[in-house]
């Protein structure tokens, strides 16, 4: 986005957390204020590559959380994936920064928090998930009160359709062939869960202050209709178009303006039928354990992010089978210590307990 705007946009920092080759071109070519490797062992690489630029290096996950402080940067893109996210998104906010999260696992984690946050200091949080776009996009202009319930849409995954007994011996590669979207390990994984759609219900229900029940998730294999909003007066209005991230990271950066863009555009034909249907909760308990946690408050979405992150990371390294992930967060979300009104101490404390409950289960978890 920024190479195509170079009018619009400039780049202050930019962050990774391993991948030193990205980051060192990225910085040649943006020529950033500085840089931070989240991974210190990487920070010699980093360093010797761009000491003949400009560039200021830093490393370490204090320096990311530190650095988004500064005073030339006007809006921070947050996609850090999973609870690495939320210490600099709040450092963030409380430096009067502008957030476009792409990052879902933050208002996962601490929704009321963040969101508190953001209020008192009367900072814009711009969703990045084509979901929440979608859904931003739709409430324009609406009334408050207006909502009656909203619709996120799935693609449905790779094992669309499958029973339990098809994923029982489910591998990481089938699990990682995505049909539309493109995108990390982690997030493909928890897509073929549905437990990326449980995170995205969590999302919304802080981003729009929404009630559970207000929030249904609905099959949509095509991945043209990004997401729904219906109203009170039983209209429905959609956000539509191709399946390609570049247009929600668009609008988060150009907001309130929309901008001319030369990303493809959508044609009605080459879709002569949009289906949709409703999700097998059964099959995929991720979805389910999500409204679950949800439901019950506290710092339970918090535990439920911490045992999904941990057991991903055991099926990526087949520690355990694809149908183990439901059982390490039930588990962790029938051990771990729930607090009903958690301070950020107390989500911190959550987060490791959770990883130490995932760990000491998976350990006894037969793989398949």
């Amino acid at each position: 986005m920024v190479r195509g705007y170079p009018d619009l946009f400039g780049v202050e920092v930019l962050t990774a957390q391993e991948n030193c080759d990205l980051l060192i071109a990225q910085a040649i070519e943006f020529s950033p204020n500085a840089v931070v490797i989240g991974n210190e062992n990487c920070y010699t690489k980093v360093s010797e590559s761009l000491k003949n630029y400009p560039v200021k290096v830093f490393a370490g996950q204090d320096s990311i959380a530190q650095i988004v402080e500064m005073d030339e940067i006007d809006l921070v893109l947050t996609a850090m994936v999973g609870y690495a996210g939320l210490k600099p998104t709040l450092n963030a906010i409380h430096a009067g920064k502008h957030i476009a999260l792409a990052n879902k696992e933050t208002l996962v984690i601490a929704g009321d928090l963040v969101m508190a946050e953001a209020r008192r200091s009367n900072i814009m949080i711009l969703p990045v998930d084509s979901e929440h776009s979608a859904i931003f996009q739709c409430l324009e202009g609406e009334q408050p009160g207006s909502v009656e319930k909203i619709y996120l849409t799935a693609s449905g995954g790779p094992f669309r359709g499958k029973t339990r007994s098809d994923l029982a011996g489910i591998t990481k590669e089938a699990a990682l062939n995505h049909p539309n979207w493109k995108m990390g390990h982690k997030i493909t994984i928890d897509s073929a869960s549905m437990m990326n759609k449980g995170l995205e219900v969590i999302e919304a229900r802080w981003l729009f202050n929404l009630q559970p029940e207000q929030i249904d998730v609905i099959i949509h294999p095509q991945s043209v209709v990004h997401s729904m909003v219906q109203y009170i007066d039983g209209s429905i209005k959609a956000q539509l178009g191709l399946p390609d991230m570049r247009l929600p990271i668009l609008y988060a950066l150009t907001y309130p303006q929309r901008v001319t863009s030369g990303l493809p555009r959508f044609n009605f034909a080459d879709y002569p039928q949009l289906t949709f249907h409703a999700p097998d909760t059964e099959v995929f308990r991720s979805l389910s354990l999500a409204y679950e946690a949800l439901s019950r408050g506290g710092n339970m979405a918090c535990i439920l992010n911490a045992a999904n992150e941990i057991a991903v990371h055991a099926f990526l390294h087949d520690r355990i089978g694809f149908l183990g992930i439901p059982e390490v967060i039930e588990h962790c979300m029938q051990t771990v210590s729930f607090i009903r009104n958690p301070t950020y101490d107390d989500y911190v404390c959550s987060h490791r307990e959770a990883i130490r409950r995932s760990d000491e289960f998976i350990v006894n978890l037969k793989k398949y």
